[in-house]
């Protein structure tokens, strides 16, 4: 157990904010040259952030480029999955000595919802054809796949109040900062929660804080919690999936089973309406929320030995942004699609 003096004062040896604030100015400092994007910054205050975001500025760029290249604004989409992967990689690789459990399955969780999400995408054609050339090459990222309709809807001012982005002007200034810079820089938010866990365990190893046991339940809550949700997005995507092959392939009928009748219906609506999709609307899009908002508990964990629970620092610390943004995300492209 850690002494009541030192729990009172231990967050005298760790302020996140501080920490963000720091290591923001360490990389505007250090990103003069080309040979500065791949320093290890030893000697950053917490070189995962300086890291992770020199690749997140590197991927928005080439995706903004390649859209402008090959006329198809859906280049985030195609690394959605993989660069929160990047991340948390980069976060527990920096993580000290005896003090990595916790990272480590934060980005084993990670990259078990990158790859799941990778082959629901791909299966959609959303890389084009996966041939040996095309990944050789990166033609999945400049040429390969379609453009997700929502972007070609909006490119065409039909929606109201956004009749403006049918401007050729306007629309790459909102291709530059909102699709290719603003959702990376959301990319990476989500999985801050990761670089405040590397944080708080630096903080313990550098200040030799004594520390019973890294992982505790509630590292074990969230990880059943965030393991449930990636289960469920995976069975909502496979009857998003089969209910759109049914629609492409068969040819509507009468059918005499209920359950039948229920999938035909849903095909003539033009959206499905049956499993899990009769209960919540779009529960692939609940569960991915679900997933990232549960992971932001991760962060709160690591600073619970750091500071009292009742902290505001603690229960309110600033990678709960990620998940806040992505929910307003999801809520408008949810109205969208609609």
């Amino acid at each position: 157990m850690i002494p009541v003096s030192v729990r009172e004062s231990a967050i005298d040896y760790y302020d996140p904010i501080a920490e963000l604030k720091d290591s923001v100015i360490y990389f505007l400092h250090h990103i003069r040259s080309f040979h500065d994007v791949f320093d290890p910054c030893g000697g950053a205050p917490n070189p995962a952030i300086v890291v992770s975001l020199r690749l997140c500025l590197m991927m928005a760029l080439v995706c903004f480029i390649s859209s402008l290249i090959t006329g198809k604004t859906s280049q985030v989409d195609k690394l959605w999955s993989i660069a929160p992967v990047f991340y948390a990689s980069i976060s527990a690789s920096y993580a000290p000595e005896g003090g990595s459990a916790r990272t480590s399955l934060m980005a084993f969780l990670v990259a078990v919802w990158g790859f799941r999400l990778s082959f629901n995408f791909a299966r959609r054609g959303g890389y084009g054809p996966l041939r040996w050339r095309n990944l050789m090459f990166l033609d999945f990222l400049w040429s390969g796949g379609e453009e997700d309709y929502r972007w070609s809807i909006l490119r065409s001012g039909e929606v109201p109040g956004l009749s403006w982005l049918k401007y050729r002007a306007i629309w790459i200034l909102f291709n530059f900062f909102f699709i290719s810079l603003y959702q990376h820089l959301l990319l990476w938010l989500i999985v801050s929660p990761s670089f405040v866990a590397v944080g708080a365990a630096r903080a313990v190893h550098s200040n030799d804080i004594f520390v019973e046991k890294e992982l505790s339940s509630f590292d074990f809550a969230i990880t059943f919690l965030m393991t449930l949700a990636i289960i469920l997005e995976t069975i909502a995507d496979n009857q998003q999936w089969r209910f759109q092959s049914k629609r492409q392939h068969l040819k509507l009928a009468e059918e005499n089973n209920a359950h039948e009748m229920k999938i035909l219906k849903s095909l003539e609506d033009g959206f499905c309406q049956y499993g899990l999709f009769s209960i919540v609307r779009k529960p692939n899009y609940a569960a991915e929320q679900l997933i990232w908002i549960s992971f932001y508990f991760f962060s709160v964990s690591s600073l619970l030995h750091l500071s009292k629970i009742t902290t505001v620092l603690v229960i309110f610390n600033w990678s709960g942004l990620g998940f806040m943004l992505l929910v307003f995300l999801f809520q408008g492209s949810g109205w969208l699609t609609e």
